[in-house]
């Protein structure tokens, strides 16, 4: 019998909790800090130490021994670096267990190693990292021991943002700004912020750790480079919701433990579509700290995998001809006295509040609507989107039958009179009940979908930080806001005025919204016709972040400088080229080291078959045409190997860091393509006990 669980017990038990805090600091210093964490400002430098030294103590009861600046650089990943909190011994020899405000506050680590698009030389090492006090520090625990935990911003000794968590606090206190102005002139005015709240639902996928090691593309790549289809795939839907298995339920319940302990909201456990892929969904948060858990979930997923003898893969797509993986970001915007701006009520064709942040909420995004895709853009998300398994790469919004009739009211004759309703679900089954429905059905195939008070953003990919899409959400919306308020402001007639400008923003912006079937080949052909852009790969979509129109947009509120954005989108051609060159080279390596050899003792052996079965005076016909067959296909992947090893070579020798992207993506990716169609076929043609790696029927089916 499983041991009992109180969750309210170990719920944020490793972290260092407004609770934990006012009952260890002093009245004065626990009420500066909440100041500074709902209004802004600096901590002074003598409350600071106050805080540390409590900070310290509490981790240090709780078994730490190091502290560490944890951040987020432009890897899309976190780090760290530990320092013990010994300091000098005292007189007598004693070890001083030390924790300064001033190393609470501000970190130095070495800058010069991190992506940084050329803000930095190799030689300029100096980078701060300072404190996000609106994110509370926690204790990580694995084999280097108790390390304190302090979430940060970094940045260069020059002030530039080397990180995915400034930009995101920039573009949530710019939301916060704009979103103020337009809830002021409908009356509230006790609010003081408007915060940007997220649930990222997280996909993944996990297979047997001694399965994962014998594949060097999984090891190397974080997908499966080669591989045919197993017998069978998803086509029978017998996975999504499908029974727990025991070693999966095993994992996914010490997952929910270590996630509840750090303060994450594990909310939702379930099989996903294809086999051996699996969901965890958390309860929304303020965005910053959304981000923050996010990269918990997925660093602790993979830690907690390896506990159980799996591995986590967090690739978008790491099994040809099943579904991939995504990140469903679900966005809202909530007032701190407690309205949320995306509620529309029960009747939204009467909420003129709701109305205008909708219609702010469509123009940002046909505005920005490449801005929004390249938010979403990773070379992994490149094998999912418009895969018929995921949103389309076309940016469109989906509000469902009751706002769409709503909208459509408004612009053909400026009123919406009427709302539609949701009806009565009549199962005509006497036991059970009937219930209201909801006006509007779910969408899976729109990008960008209405779903009640929140908009789902579902092109993130799997493995990416969602402080991008947020930062970008943000800034959008904001500009939406302060231009919609910019109006309304100098309004005479306020009531007029808001309502044509709703009716001017929809009328012009319609072109966005689209309720139908994303996944069809008309939908791409009306969206054509209809002017909206098809941005069909990550680095078609780069450029997107530093024209005249981006640049605008992210200085107007200080959320990127013109060089930052410059520095990101090479960031973005350097990762795309080496991705994809790493992957390169891992296929070289498989396919000279284990398949073809392998594929060779096979041909070795048939021939030796044929020439037994022969001098047996028996038919052998069978043999040779398989012979033959298979000796054909590792011909083909001879010259297909030497093709790709000759553009690999190519491919390095390109300077420029857009071109040698594009090389990448026009011409190795093709070679790459051609090398593993006669890999896959062979496969399906050389005994499994001589093919030198697991099958996907291995890998996906035997967990």
């Amino acid at each position: 019998m499983s041991e009992m669980i109180n969750v309210e017990e170990i719920f944020a038990s490793k972290v260092f909790t407004r609770a934990t805090m006012k009952e260890r600091l002093p009245k004065n210093v626990y009420k500066e800090v909440i100041k500074v964490m709902e209004q802004g400002g600096e901590l002074s430098l003598a409350a600071a130490d106050v805080v540390a030294k409590a900070m310290k103590d509490w981790a240090v009861e709780n078994g730490a021994t190091h502290y560490t600046h944890w951040f987020q650089p432009l890897t899309g990943i976190t780090a760290e670096k530990h320092d013990s909190f010994v300091s000098h011994p005292d007189e007598n020899g004693k070890m001083i267990m030390d924790f300064s405000g001033k190393e609470l506050i501000k970190g130095e680590p070495d800058a010069s190693s991190f992506p940084s698009g050329g803000l930095r030389a190799t030689f300029e090492a100096r980078g701060y990292t300072a404190w996000d006090i609106t994110s509370p520090a926690f204790l990580k625990e694995d084999a280097t021991g108790v390390i304190l935990c302090i979430p940060t911003a970094f940045c260069s000794y020059k002030g530039e943002a080397l990180d995915k968590k400034t930009p995101l606090l920039r573009s949530m206190e710019a939301i916060s700004e704009q979103a103020l102005r337009i809830v002021r002139m409908f009356g509230n005015t006790e609010a003081t912020k408007v915060v940007a709240s997220v649930g990222p639902e997280q996909e993944y996928f996990l297979v047997d750790r001694e399965k994962y090691l014998q594949r060097t593309d999984l090891v190397f790549a974080g997908r499966t480079l080669f591989g045919a289809p197993a017998p069978k795939g998803q086509e029978l839907e017998d996975h999504y919701f499908g029974t727990i298995r025991e070693r999966i339920g095993a994992y996914m319940k010490d997952l929910n433990i270590e996630l509840w302990k750090l303060g994450v909201t594990a909310k939702t456990q379930h099989n996903e579509v294809a086999p051996a892929q699996h969901e965890l969904a958390p309860i929304y948060e303020t965005a910053n700290i959304a981000v923050d858990h996010n990269q918990l979930v997925m660093e602790t997923m993979k830690k907690v995998a390896g506990r159980h003898g799996l591995t986590c893969l967090l690739h978008e797509k790491p099994f040809a001809g099943v579904n991939g993986s995504g990140k469903h970001n679900n966005w809202s915007l909530t007032t701190d006295n407690g309205v949320n701006l995306l509620d529309p009520g029960e009747t939204p064709n009467e909420n003129i509040q709701f109305l205008l942040v909708l219609a702010c909420i469509i123009k940002a995004v046909d505005r920005h609507a490449d801005l929004l895709r390249q938010s979403a853009s990773d070379v992994g998300n490149d094998h999912r989107l418009g895969a018929n398994e995921a949103p389309p790469a076309i940016i469109s919004v989906f509000l469902g039958e009751q706002l769409e009739d709503v909208v459509k009211q408004l612009v053909e004759t400026g009123e919406a009179a009427r709302c539609l309703e949701g009806g009565k679900l009549e199962t005509g089954v006497s036991t059970l009940p009937d219930f209201t429905k909801d006006a509007t059905d779910r969408n899976r195939t729109s990008p960008f979908a209405f779903t009640g008070n929140k908009f789902e953003f579902r092109m993130v990919g799997s493995a990416d930080s969602i402080a991008s899409p947020n930062t970008t959400l943000n800034a959008i919306v904001a500009e939406a806001f302060c231009e919609a308020a910019d109006v309304l402001e100098k309004a005479e007639d306020f009531d007029l005025a808001v309502h044509d400008l709703i009716k001017e923003y929809l009328t012009k912006h319609q072109r966005i919204i689209f309720n139908g079937d994303g996944y069809s080949d008309a939908w791409v052909t009306e969206a054509e016709r209809r002017g909206l852009p098809n941005i069909k790969s990550m680095i078609e979509a780069v450029d997107t972040l530093t024209t005249e129109k981006s640049v605008k947009l992210f200085n107007k509120f200080g959320i990127f400088t013109e060089a930052e954005l410059e520095s990101r989108e090479e960031v973005l051609y350097e990762t795309y080229a080496k991705t994809i060159n790493i992957e390169a080279l891992t296929m070289i390596d498989m396919a000279s080291k284990q398949i073809i050899p392998a594929v060779i003792r096979y041909t070795k052996s048939l021939a030796d078959t044929v020439i037994a079965v022969r001098d047996a005076g028996a038919d052998a016909s069978a043999q040779a045409d398989l012979l033959k067959t298979v000796s054909e296909k590792l011909s083909a992947m001879k010259a297909a190997l030497a093709k790709l090893e000759e553009v690999e070579a190519k491919a390095g020798a390109i300077g420029n860091a857009k071109e040698q992207a594009f090389y990448y993506k026009d011409v190795v990716k093709e070679a790459m393509d051609e090398l593993r169609a006669p890999v896959d076929e062979a496969e399906m043609l050389v005994d499994k006990q001589v093919w030198p790696v697991p099958t996907y029927g291995d890998l996906i089916f035997e967990v």
